[in-house]
């Protein structure tokens, strides 16, 4: 076993077993889970006004995106939990089979109820997507190994990122909406074969009767169901003082306060206190991950807004310009992965990551309506380098500090901080942006912004509601500035233990390439 001391893990006593030459293309099938989930979000985004114009339901449209999350962020951690238990294969499959299922639900959906449920239930499935991905690279590949590969997940956040808009624009225009989830199917099938036939991983050795935590699930996905109703509504449905906010916030500390005392005394806790306790960079690299899911959730959101009110951009190239921000991440990313590899050295990179988030944000933050395209491109650049040095290897650093038989709730742990703090950003961020655009009564009427809303204004009413616009986005990024100074403190404190696993490994020979199972995972150092 590793020890998980203060000192942090130690490296295997023996080498672990190989990196097979066909790994990139098991987990090219991994991927396509993880991007399917990603396109899916950002693709439903962009039909909605399709949805609602078709089935009505304007008061209730934005539970189509709420539930999706809601699900998501509750059912992640079950899932981890469900691939220690249970073989992780399995368990991955069966959550694509389930997003499948709800995808063709949603696409056949008769009214916007029916709609919303069957959201739920793709968010489910999508939760199992995203924890699965992230176990399973964990469990492929040592730690030490999984900077070479490290590329191929910022490539995948990339493309969702960017694709997602743009394909949800495409499909629903020419298609329908109802095929902005039926497209989900074939590439979905595609992916079931693929990791059916390709993926390989041992299974896990659990001794005695396998027991759920029901009273841990329950407990957690009532906490994290009311910290996201309560970050959805705040400051848009209910002010942030109002009773129902508050009583959301109370009724979340309570019930994480019993998910705590739960997992202190049951047999197979949902998420482990050891892996909180064992070594402090499980906790650093959440704080890291948590900061990082504020920026880039802001980032994506905001900054595609900024360039069509301000910068009159159209709403498909304000797409195309975050190019600068997924290149850079695409590129430090790989960077960072291959230093990694090559070195075992990586406190730096958090540190540096930090360090351009906080100046990247900050930079944003002064931008006003003279500010050029090439400008506000460079500053991108520099929050999508932080992006790439902290986000990845935030999630490595993370999977080092543990155990392999808790890789699966470490990765689902990750996943869910990077996306909690994603919602609670995009709450602080719809507040402010709401509050400085409507203040004064100078914005044009009710809604979000846009270029066409500006153009039907005088002059002075225009520039006025400009300012409006140049204000809020200031008051966003500054404060998402201000947030990343978190993240410094959290990667200078994190301790640079040995990665597990040993660079270059050796190719593995015919006789060992045939031993499947067993070629496809680093060895089990328990």
């Amino acid at each position: 076993m590793p020890s998980l001391s203060g000192a942090g893990p130690t490296p295997a006593a023996s080498d672990p077993a190989d990196v097979p030459k066909n790994v990139r293309w098991v987990l090219l099938g991994i991927m396509l889970a993880l991007l399917l989930s990603m396109l899916d979000a950002l693709i439903v985004g962009t039909a909605m006004p399709t949805v609602v114009a078709d089935l009505g339901g304007l008061e209730h449209m934005s539970w189509v995106v709420t539930g999706y999350t809601l699900a998501t962020a509750c059912s992640t951690p079950v899932w981890g939990k469900l691939g220690d238990l249970f073989p992780r294969k399995t368990v991955f499959l069966t959550s694509i089979v389930l997003f499948l299922v709800a995808s063709v639900l949603c696409g056949a959906a008769s009214s916007i109820d029916w709609l919303i449920a069957f959201r739920v239930l793709q968010g489910l499935g999508a939760g199992g997507m995203g924890a699965g991905a992230f176990a399973l690279i964990g469990t492929l590949l040592p730690p030490r190994e999984r900077g070479r590969y490290q590329g191929m997940v910022a490539g995948v956040t990339a493309l969702g990122q960017l694709g997602g808009p743009l394909l949800g624009g495409f499909v629903t225009g020419h298609l329908g909406w109802r095929w902005a989830f039926y497209i989900n199917v074939p590439i979905g099938l595609v992916c079931v074969a693929w990791c059916g036939i390709m993926l390989h991983v041992p299974a896990a050795k659990r001794q005695g009767r396998i027991t759920l935590d029901w009273w841990g699930i329950t407990f957690l996905t009532g906490a994290v169901s009311a910290f996201v109703m309560a970050a959805t509504w705040a400051g848009s449905t209910y002010a942030w003082g109002s009773w129902q906010i508050i009583a959301l916030a109370l009724t979340a500390s309570v019930l994480l306060a019993g998910f705590v005392a739960t997992e202190r005394r049951v047999a197979e806790p949902l998420m482990p206190p050891r892996i909180y306790s064992g070594h402090r960079n499980f906790p650093l690299s959440a704080v890291l991950l948590t900061v990082t899911g504020v920026a880039l959730f802001g980032a994506t959101l905001y900054l595609p807004l900024y360039l069509q009110v301000v910068q009159g951009a159209s709403a498909a190239n304000s797409g195309l310009l975050l190019l600068p921000l997924m290149i850079a991440t695409l590129i430090t990313s790989n960077i960072a992965g291959r230093v990694m590899t090559a070195t075992g050295r990586y406190k730096i990179f958090p540190v540096l990551g930090s360090l351009f988030l906080v100046t990247g944000t900050g930079l944003l933050s002064t931008m006003d309506t003279g500010t050029s395209r090439l400008t506000t491109s460079v500053y991108m650049a520099l929050v999508g380098a932080g992006t790439g040095f902290t986000l990845q290897m935030s999630n490595t650093i993370a999977q080092n500090a543990v155990e392999l038989r808790d890789i699966g709730s470490a990765s689902a742990a990750t996943n869910l901080f990077r996306n909690l703090g994603g919602s609670l950003g995009l709450a602080v961020f719809a507040s402010l942006f709401t509050g400085a655009v409507t203040g004064g009564g100078r914005s044009p009427g009710e809604g979000a912004p846009s270029t066409s809303a500006a153009g039907r204004l005088s002059d002075a009413a225009r520039d006025a509601y400009l300012a409006d616009v140049v204000h809020a986005t200031h008051l966003i990024f500054l404060t998402t500035s201000l947030i990343a100074l978190a993240a410094l403190p959290a990667a200078l404190l994190i301790k640079e233990v040995p990665l597990r696993g040993k660079p270059g490994g050796r190719r593995p020979t015919p006789a060992r390439s045939a031993r499947a199972p067993r070629q496809l995972s680093w060895k089990d150092t328990r």
